[in-house]
């Protein structure tokens, strides 16, 4: 009998408390708890401006592989590896003594072919009024005709001969086909070049730059679907601004244009290449580098946006909380879009005049619970309990 007497007394103080606690619960709300306070905003739209954010690379506006037009010996190197060159500037030496000697001996082969016509020439003039005259054979007449066109072709085959060793003469000072900053020398001097197929270094113009990303099929897809169906517009001229957000972190202060699509999507990584120009007047942006890129300028017109903690997520997908009749919450399935700096974009399951619960919604335990509006102010935190009055003693 002693042995259940504490089981008993236990049970009787539980069962009492949960009667103290349904007493003191309102109807409908969590037993023993009030009604928990919220705060609550009504549905409008606004156009809504569209940030998008990809990893780029950048690039030089135009970047020239350098090689020799001609082989031989590399004599010298002519400009500071990493430094700024001109167009035209003289990069590589190529040693030009045997180019010299090949122009020599064709300006030599030059003089005797001029001589060779002059005596065609005149053997042919001696022997016109002479066939005039019927003075001899025509076959005599016909050989000086043939002499004499036989050497003005050998002229103009040696002139052309000459014409080449000048322009292999000159095509031993390698020069910079654009103005840039050079790269590294590839080939040291002393070793042999073979012609254009031996890289020599690269020259790089960096004012303006290049930043290339790739864009997704799938958000491809998406603007466009979002284009057609009149939920986003795109700039009049159709090219969106960009910015840049270095890799440490800063903003990159000259703003940029997106001025290239690739028609085709690469089938190893199922992006679009597309390639954004900025101003680089000051080289801080270096070819190669990784980067942000930001793109603005399309807008998402009459887009509803709410706040991101007013959004939950349920097995059946994302839902919010809208304040019913009788101050009571009522969950309503939404699709969400883009996230924007201000909350999600809600693509469907609300509508302007809707009235969404914001802060407070953690303690809505179940859809229909009563709450309290507090007029867009944060609900404030739950009064500390009092401690007990001690019951008064008897004199």
């Amino acid at each position: 009998m002693n042995a259940h007497k504490p089981l008993r007394l236990r049970r009787g103080i539980a069962a009492a408390s949960l009667l103290l606690i349904a007493a003191c619960g309102p109807a409908g709300g969590p037993p023993g708890f009030p009604p928990p306070p919220v705060t609550v905003i009504t549905v409008e739209t606004r156009d809504v401006p569209v940030m998008l954010e990809y990893t780029g690379q950048t690039a030089g506006y135009r970047e020239t592989e350098v090689r020799a037009r001609v082989s031989g010996i590399l004599l010298k190197r002519n400009y500071r590896e990493g430094g700024n060159v001109r167009r035209g500037e003289s990069l590589f030496t190529i040693d030009p003594a045997p180019f010299q000697l090949a122009q020599a001996r064709a300006s030599a082969d030059l003089g005797v072919a001029e001589a060779r016509l002059q005596q065609a020439q005149r053997e042919l003039a001696r022997l016109k009024p002479v066939h005039e005259a019927r003075a001899v054979s025509q076959k005599e007449f016909d050989d000086a005709t043939s002499n004499e066109r036989i050497a003005r072709a050998e002229v103009e085959s040696v002139r052309a001969r000459l014409n080449e060793a000048r322009l292999n003469l000159e095509w031993t000072r390698v020069e910079s086909p654009i103005a840039g900053i050079a790269g590294r020398a590839a080939v040291s001097e002393g070793s042999l070049v073979s012609g254009p197929s031996v890289l020599l270094t690269t020259v790089t113009q960096t004012d303006p730059m290049y930043v290339i990303f790739g864009v997704s099929d799938r958000d491809t897809l998406a603007l466009r679907r979002d284009a057609d169906a009149g939920r986003l517009k795109l700039p009049a001229d159709g090219r969106l601004k960009a910015t840049v957000e270095l890799a440490d972190g800063s903003d990159y202060t000259q703003p940029g244009v997106v001025n290239f699509t690739d028609a085709r999507i690469n089938t190893a990584t199922g992006t679009t290449e597309t390639r954004a120009e900025f101003p680089n007047p000051r080289n801080l942006l270096r070819a190669g580098e990784f980067v942000r890129i930001k793109l603005s300028g399309a807008v998402r017109p009459a887009a509803v946006v709410i706040p991101q903690r007013a959004v939950l997520d349920s097995p059946a997908g994302k839902f919010v909380y809208l304040l019913g009749a009788e101050s009571k919450a009522e969950p309503r399935p939404v699709e969400v879009g883009a996230w924007t700096a201000d909350g999600w974009v809600i693509t469907k399951g609300l509508k302007p005049g809707d009235r969404v619960i914001v802060d407070g919604v953690a303690k809505i335990f179940a859809p229909g619970t009563p709450v309290t509006v507090m007029d867009g102010k944060t609900p404030p935190a739950a009064p500390a309990a009092k401690p007990a009055a001690k019951p008064a003693t008897k004199s």
